[in-house]
């Protein structure tokens, strides 16, 4: 038990990691975050996520419930290949460095002119002032906190991650994976929040892709080389 947690941990939290990094959510929280209060950024992006990986782990874990443990041990490695020469092609035939960071800003800006079109000079300071006005625990669902949330949520489900974390939680350990997937989160997520666009214009979306793709592979091929009864 301790050791098959450990390793559902382990691996997890390495997906996690290299497949959120320069990812479209990972983006979208450092824009939010140079535009809104950062605590409302990171806990609107971290529920969303923790939600989505508690989501995923749950279907995993039910999947040999209703299939067979064969079959679901077979389709999580095809899935790890699939997923591995996916993200290796996309890392070969990526053109440039940021045009996903410029995909998600160019979104989000054109939502920012959309939403503060009406708002005006003086405004603005009476805007501020009601928010630091607000009770603590209702800023959270403020309309800041429920963009935050509604953004990364959306932006993950039917993500490859997702999937392969549905996948590693139908082989693993499910304690382990949900433990790893919730650190990656929130390693991925506070590092966007506090770093901005400063931290993810330095991001090679290229070396993202090509690690992610071996580590995909890695998975795939030891998946392949054990037995069922030993996932």
């Amino acid at each position: 038990m301790g050791l098959s947690l450990i390793e559902g941990f382990t691996k997890s939290l390495a997906m996690t990691v290299l497949s959120e990094i320069g990812d479209k959510t990972f983006f979208a929280a450092a824009i939010l975050a140079m535009r809104h209060p950062r605590r409302l950024v990171l806990a609107g992006c971290l529920i969303a996520l923790i939600v989505m990986t508690i989501l995923s782990v749950l279907l995993g874990w039910a999947a040999p419930n209703l299939i067979s443990r064969k079959w679901t041990h077979h389709v999580t490695t095809v899935l790890f290949f699939i997923f591995g020469f996916w993200s290796l092609w996309e890392g070969f035939t990526e053109d440039g460095e940021a045009e996903e960071l410029k995909e998600v800003e160019a979104k989000l800006d054109a939502d920012w002119k959309a939403g503060t079109g009406g708002t005006k000079g003086g405004s603005k300071g009476d805007n501020d002032l009601k928010k630091q006005q607000r009770p603590f625990l209702t800023q959270f669902f403020s309309p800041i906190f429920l963009k935050a949330f509604s953004i990364t949520f959306f932006g993950e489900w039917g993500d490859k991650s997702q999937i392969a974390t549905i996948g590693l939680a139908a082989d693993e350990n499910p304690f382990g994976v949900v433990l790893g997937g919730i650190m990656g989160q929130a390693l991925c997520t506070t590092a966007a929040v506090l770093g901005g666009k400063s931290l993810a214009s330095q991001i090679s979306e290229k070396m993202v892709a090509l690690s992610s793709g071996v580590l995909f592979l890695v998975f795939g091929l030891q998946s392949f080389l054990s037995a069922v009864g030993e996932s």
